[in-house]
């Protein structure tokens, strides 16, 4: 893949020499002397291939988050998925027990600390590991523009529930973020049901072409993203919208259209204004 990705300059190490063995790339030399390493027709194949068996076995939750991933990019935020952050939340006491059903009211009330539900003891606070789905910043060099989001993808009614039941999971989030969204599938659960501080988000139709709709925004609460946070950042690789994400935002272009005619565009007409 990294040499699908690269201008060909090789590198001359033992996976070159391995692909090149097996004939899925081959060396060449320029004109000039220099060498670049090209994948052959097989090596082509191979990658679509494995492309093609990835995503098959990738699970509704994954092919959701991707989906939010590749949305946020084209919005020009910068976005990682599958991090573990070290996030400050206060001390609770035991999870609440099995939530009754849905009366209209939220799955889990923001008010329910209050009602003794959950017992908080007043200036405890410890540490626990965040594991959110997909998490954003804007692409911007001014700290207090990163506007910072945490989207968390529930695909089915029970997952949603268990992430409600748990109210430190909650607050790590908010912790991490100035915003925090739920997204789920349609007739996964009404937004009035979601506590009100989270935005929420809704897939309508079939996760690869179906509409991601913000039908409520979560409400933005300022914060500075700690030391640590920047840190593994830094160590992880954001998200790359791959080729049919570009293609899916400049227009759902099915490939099977695309004709010779298509490759040149052509240039719209010069409009001038009449002179008096």
């Amino acid at each position: 893949m990294a040499i699908w990705r690269s201008a060909g300059w090789p590198c001359r190490d033992a996976i070159e020499l391995d692909l090149v063995a097996a004939g899925w790339a081959t060396l060449s030399e320029a004109a000039s002397g220099h060498e670049t390493i090209r994948l052959t027709d097989a090596g082509i194949r191979l990658l679509a291939d494995s492309r093609q068996r990835n995503q098959r076995s990738l699970s509704a939750h994954d092919r959701l988050a991707e989906r939010v991933a590749e949305h946020l990019t084209a919005s020009g935020r910068i976005v990682w998925r599958e991090l573990s952050l070290r996030a400050k939340i206060n001390v609770h006491g035991e999870p609440a027990p099995e939530a009754a059903p849905l009366t209209g009211v939220a799955l889990w009330p923001v008010d329910a600390i209050d009602e003794g539900v959950l017992e908080q003891p007043p200036g405890k606070t410890s540490w626990r590991m965040a594991r959110p789905d997909v998490f954003s910043v804007r692409h911007t060099s001014v700290e207090a523009y990163l506007q910072p989001m945490v989207h968390e993808v529930k695909v089915s009614r029970a997952d949603l529930l268990s992430d409600l039941r748990h109210a430190a999971k909650r607050e790590s989030y908010q912790w991490l973020c100035c915003e925090t969204y739920y997204v789920i599938p349609a007739g996964v659960a009404e937004p009035a049901e979601v506590p009100q501080e989270f935005g929420v988000w809704v897939l309508n139709g079939t996760i690869e072409s179906g509409t991601l709709d913000l039908v409520r925004p979560a409400r933005h609460a300022p914060c500075e993203l700690p030391f640590a946070v920047w840190m593994a950042l830094a160590k992880a690789t954001p998200a790359r919208m791959d080729a049919k994400a570009v293609q899916r935002q400049l227009g759902d272009v099915d490939d099977s259209e695309l004709t010779a005619a298509d490759a040149t565009v052509p240039e719209p007409p010069i409009q001038t204004s009449p002179q008096a």
